[in-house]
């Protein structure tokens, strides 16, 4: 879609709302940064708010008509709007406020395009919808993604609730000796991971959860992933969706597979997510 007043297109929009968060959390970077509780032992900082605020504010001005739902500030825009951003301006803050540079900045429209920023690296993973792809920040470096899993390595998420438990826990499977024996574990504990396992980083990527299309944290992820044509679902290799359980998106179909026999999941997918 482009809009006949900025010229830009849905992903374009979602890039560099997703670039002016990550520029506001590359510059507060270091900094002593007040904290405000969500109880459950998690919380946001000034840079989340602030983060949020400048994605917010490039989305108003190119889609003045759209809603938009933010981490931090919930729901905004006309009540019928037919059209919903979901905003996650700084996946990674427990990471952000140790002084760890491993988050992401998180846009999405649903069911459309999305932007995944690193503010370290200045690289924007972004899709619209059919196709996925990475710039660095350097003029005219823009690469298709490209899933593989070569470097066996897999993100798994650790941090709670543990919803599937005890059927399954994510700790379990890292001490499974088939995992041990085909992959090596990696917790960045950030959506960025999705975004490496799109762009070939990763071999994959799986958390604990319930339905994790529109939430967002993962919804961007899970956009790029599905865009760059990994094999996304559940934990459970039920689609991803109302109802669903968790996520395991792998860069191909032996690696998701082998990766659900471990879980204890049943079924066969294709590429596409759905059931076989």
């Amino acid at each position: 879609m482009i809009d006949a007043a900025t010229n830009l297109t849905d992903t374009e929009v979602a890039a560099a709302a997703a670039l002016a968060g990550a520029e506001v959390v590359r510059a507060r970077y270091g900094r002593l940064h007040s904290r405000i509780d969500k109880g459950a032992g998690d919380f946001a900082t000034d840079a989340d708010l602030a983060a949020e605020e400048a994605i917010l504010d490039v989305i108003r001005a190119a889609r003045p008509g759209d809603a938009v739902r933010g981490e931090e500030g919930g729901r905004q825009g006309a009540a019928d709007a037919e059209r919903e951003w979901l905003v996650d301006p700084l996946c990674g803050t427990l990471n952000y406020a140790s002084g760890a540079q491993l988050v992401a900045i998180n846009v999405v429209l649903r069911n459309g395009a999305a932007a995944v920023a690193d503010p370290f690296s200045g690289e924007v993973f972004l899709t619209d919808g059919e196709s996925a792809r990475a710039r660095t920040g350097v003029p005219g470096d823009e690469r298709p993604l490209t899933p593989t899993a070569d470097t066996r390595l897999v993100d798994v998420n650790l941090d709670p609730p543990f919803p599937s438990a005890p059927g399954f826990r994510a700790v379990d499977l890292l001490a499974h000796p088939g995992f041990v024996e085909n992959f090596r574990p990696r917790v960045v504990s950030t959506t960025l991971a999705l975004a490496w396992v799109a762009a070939g980083r990763r071999a994959a990527y799986v958390t604990d959860g319930g339905d994790l299309s529109g939430s967002v944290h993962f919804a961007a992820g899970i956009a790029l992933c599905r865009a760059a044509g990994c094999v996304v679902t559940g934990v459970d290799g039920a689609p991803v969706g109302p109802g669903g359980q968790g996520l395991v998106a792998a860069a191909d179909a032996r690696t998701h597979e082998l990766l659900l026999s471990l879980i204890g999941g049943r079924g066969r997918t294709s590429r596409n997510g759905r059931n076989g």
